[in-house]
């Protein structure tokens, strides 16, 4: 895939993610609540997650 320019958007948005996935937040409710903070949809806040989840762990050393 690799990381996209327009990818900078939504690092505060992948930040918010990870710190309630560790937090203990089931990934639905999570959406549910970012979809809802951000204004973007929940199918689009799931593409989001899979594209940084791939782009930000492929390439660390």
């Amino acid at each position: 895939m690799g990381f996209k320019p327009d990818d900078c958007r939504y690092l505060e948005l992948y930040r918010d993610y990870v710190q309630m996935r560790k937090g203990g937040d089931k990934v639905t409710y999570i959406v549910s609540v970012l979809s809802e903070r951000y204004s973007v949809s929940e199918r689009k806040i799931y593409s989001i997650i899979k594209h940084l989840e791939t782009d930000c762990t492929s390439g660390a050393v």
